[in-house]
This record gives C-alpha cells, sequence and structure tokens, in this order.
C-alpha cells in the first residue's frame, strides 16, 4: 500500500493503525517517489533477525575457509580509519 507524505501530514500517524489493516507495510512516497518503507514493529524485530541470523552465517562460513587475520585492536582501528579516508 502506498501513501503520500501530504496525506500523513493531513491525518497524522493514526493513519497507519487504519492502514495496517489492510497491509502489512506502507511505503511512503514523496512528490510521487517511493521513499520509505513502514512496517509493523513485530515485523521488524522478525526481518531484524533475519538479517543478523544471515550475518551470522557469513561469518561462520569465513571462518570455516579461513577467510580472516587476527589483528591488534591498534591495528584493527588503523585499518578502519584507512577506509574512512
Amino acid at each position: 500500500m502506498i501513501v503520500s507524505a501530504n496525506e500523513i501530514k493531513r491525518h497524522g500517524v493514526s493513519l497507519f493503525d487504519k492502514l495496517f489493516e489492510k497491509a502489512n507495510e506502507i511505503i511512503i512516497s514523496v512528490r510521487g517517489k517511493k521513499k520509505y518503507v513502514v512496517i509493523d514493529y513485530e515485523e521488524y524485530k522478525k526481518f531484524r533477525e533475519y538479517e543478523l541470523e544471515k550475518a551470522y552465517r557469513e561469518v561462520m562460513e569465513d571462518i570455516e575457509k579461513g577467510d580472516y587475520k587476527i589483528v591488534s585492536a591498534k591495528e584493527h582501528i588503523e585499518e578502519i580509519k584507512k577506509c574512512i579516508n
């Protein structure tokens, strides 16, 4: 379901309760372009759990393949600084 930002401004966030009766996600458009997605908090928690599980599996695969290195905290911070600059 798509709703415009202006419609939310007119009706406030209470509009979401009504929209969630019809759909489990709401896409907010700004000037006609899809920009944000609103989902129920319980759905968000599930989504985050899936993301964390996926990240964990990827790390474990890297460890199994030996695709990692051991460095000190100081070395790690220096690598991060290089990536930022």
